[in-house]
């Protein structure tokens, strides 16, 4: 079945000579890591086409990879194929203009509970949409290219999205694509040390987090990033979002969360992440979603603060109660 929709995937993408492709907003490595991909191989495997790499933001956390393609004109748009990568449900792509494209065609990893698209090719089961355009190469690896760097735009979204291949979405074909990718030649040190190391002043905001951090009754460790922290640590909005992370390792603490205040918008945004523990169920009760373990939202009150943390203790309290070996 998935094979189907790959060929009819590879077929759209023979039959247009104008691709553009797309990506969800505030991308993080698998988003920009797949379009970038996608867009070499398409590149070295179809010259004569114009393939064009065009959303409305980027990501100054990867930056160091370079940028997308300046815009074109809106006319250009109608005789094109949209090229959908890893973005759930359309309010979340980045360029509103897809919408002006002949048909769509979607690749992604996300649940698919907002279904679009002309062609779709989904699997929620698999650690990235980097790995999906990998597999994507490799079963048509007879007519299509690869070299060093789109090997490496796939492989950082691979670790960024698997945790360095830590998650339970991680499988045999996701090392193999992976070390397929890796014989390309991809400078892991470099591309490891631009993902990783981290500023002065970012360590000092992390260990800040570590003082502000607190845990819920039942072991939700959380931290609401306001303003005035932003301010004090100049963080942007991306490096005040990361530090979800840093809660990450708390023996007895399953879900963490992080708040992050939106001056602008007047909203707060929240980061959610698991141990064993599916958040993303109630990701979707306020105005988000995303994977199991993995998860986003947005509350248009600080009060709604306290109304989800109390949801997400008693769904951890419910898990312990019922579940043996964790940790």
């Amino acid at each position: 079945m998935n094979r189907e929709k790959m060929e009819i995937i590879l077929q759209k993408i023979k039959e247009y000579n104008r691709i553009i492709i797309f990506r969800h907003f505030r991308p993080d490595g698998d988003a920009i890591g797949s379009t970038k991909g996608m867009r070499e191989i398409l590149k070295l495997s179809f010259p004569e086409k114009e393939i064009y790499l065009l959303n409305s933001d980027y990501s100054d956390y990867l930056e160091f990879l370079g940028g997308e393609d300046e815009p074109i004109a809106d006319e250009l748009y109608s005789e094109a194929l949209a090229l959908v990568l890893d973005t759930g449900s359309e309010n979340r792509i980045s360029n509103k203009k897809y919408k002006l494209c002949r048909e769509i065609a979607k690749i992604d990893h996300h649940i698919d509970h907002q279904p679009y698209g002309d062609y779709c090719w989904i699997e929620e089961e698999k650690s990235s949409t980097c790995e999906m355009v990998a597999e994507f190469y490799y079963t048509f690896r007879a007519e299509l290219k690869i070299n060093k760097e789109a090997a490496t735009y796939l492989y950082l979204g691979m670790v960024t999205d698997s945790g360095r291949f830590r998650f339970n979405s991680v499988d045999g074909d996701t090392m193999r694509y992976a070390g397929m990718l890796l014989d390309e030649g991809i400078e892991t040190d470099k591309l490891f040390a631009n993902l990783y190391i981290k500023d002065f002043e970012e360590l000092k905001f992390q260990s800040y987090v570590y003082k502000k951090m607190k845990v819920t009754e039942n072991g939700v460790a959380y931290i609401f990033v306001d303003k005035a922290m932003q301010k004090k640590f100049d963080l942007t909005s991306e490096q005040a979002s990361a530090c979800v992370s840093h809660l990450e390792s708390i023996r007895g603490s399953l879900i963490w969360a992080a708040f992050i205040e939106n001056a602008e918008k007047k909203e707060i945004r929240v980061r959610l992440r698991s141990r064993f523990v599916t958040v993303s169920e109630v990701a979707e009760r306020y105005r988000g979603g995303g994977h199991a373990c993995a998860a986003g939202a947005t509350l248009l009150a600080k009060k709604e603060i306290k109304t989800i943390l109390s949801e997400l203790d008693e769904r951890l309290k419910n898990y312990k109660e019922n579940n043996e070996g964790w940790i």
